[in-house]
């Protein structure tokens, strides 16, 4: 006769395994799910912007400048007389790409940089010197001084910010293979003969992937705040361009009078910014196994 305390672990387990795996998922990791759906929500926006009752974000009425959020205009206007919420929704779009965008560029190129340099002395004592000078420059400094030699575009606003990052990303991936160097089994692939750029691909890239995911996202999440403050002191994307640095910028002068020019893009920045935030921590808490164990 089978015990009652088995009967009842049967009972659990087969309860687990009858969940489904997206609710299962939810309840372990909740800030990845939360953090997921704030940020699919802000890309819908920004993907379906002229669809969401906007206008032209830079059509002028001198007679409708600073007006207060009222039906006609939900966010209100600005000192040119243009729909602010037609700006900051429209401004979505700059801040998501550069967010992507420097985190795939800075990503892909700290992680050719990190492998090479972690697993070859040679190069490891020549480029982690040049990694060094540049992370001993602020990051938003760096990007000022690109952005000097250069035109103002949302192309270069993506460059500079993702040439600030790329020494963060190295430094990482370094870190992660000088590790994995050691380890036994590549041991064995070196000493099978396993050339060198097929040892990275096959033994230590797969090992890097988890890291590399969760600094991914905190670097989307740092892009998004420096390209706010480039176009907030005027030196990220073109005035003609909405941003939410730009429309916060516009905003500054007039912000005892018109306050809602600057909180509504400030809001939205603040919300994205914690969604990807959200997202980073619990993939790291789901990708970390000593997290794992102790959950």
């Amino acid at each position: 006769m089978t015990s009652a305390p088995a009967e009842l672990e049967a009972s659990l387990i087969a309860r687990r395994r009858s969940r489904h795996p997206f609710l299962e998922a939810t309840r372990r990791h909740p800030t990845v799910a939360l953090g997921s759906v704030i940020l699919l929500a802000m890309v819908l926006i920004a993907v379906f912007a002229s669809f969401l009752g906007t206008v032209d974000p830079q059509a002028l009425s001198p007679i409708r400048r600073l007006r207060f959020p009222q039906a006609a205009n939900w966010f209100g206007t600005d000192m040119l007389g243009r729909d602010v919420y037609s700006r900051v929704i429209y401004g979505s779009r700059i801040s998501l790409e550069v967010g992507l965008s420097v985190a795939l560029l800075s990503t892909a190129i700290g992680l050719a940089i990190g492998l090479v340099t972690g697993f070859s002395r040679i190069a490891d004592g020549i480029v982690m010197r040049v990694m060094d000078g540049l992370m001993s420059i602020p990051p938003v400094l760096l990007a000022i001084a690109l952005m000097a030699l250069t035109r103002a575009s949302v192309g270069n606003v993506i460059l500079a910010i993702a040439v600030s990052e790329v020494p963060r990303v190295t430094r990482l991936v370094r870190g992660v293979v000088l590790t994995l160097r050691e380890q036994p089994f590549v041991e064995a692939a070196t000493a099978a003969g396993t050339g060198f750029f097929k040892t990275l691909w096959r033994h230590i890239l797969p090992n890097t992937v988890a890291p590399i995911l969760v600094q991914g996202t905190f670097i989307c999440a740092s892009a998004m705040i420096t390209e706010a403050t480039l176009s907030f002191i005027g030196a990220g994307t073109p005035p003609n361009i909405p941003s939410w640095g730009n429309i916060m910028a516009e905003g500054r002068s007039l912000f005892q009078v018109a306050p809602y020019v600057v909180l509504f893009p400030a809001a939205f920045l603040s919300v994205t910014v914690l969604a990807v935030n959200l997202v980073g921590d619990g993939l790291r808490d789901a990708l970390d196994p000593r997290l794992q164990r102790r959950m």
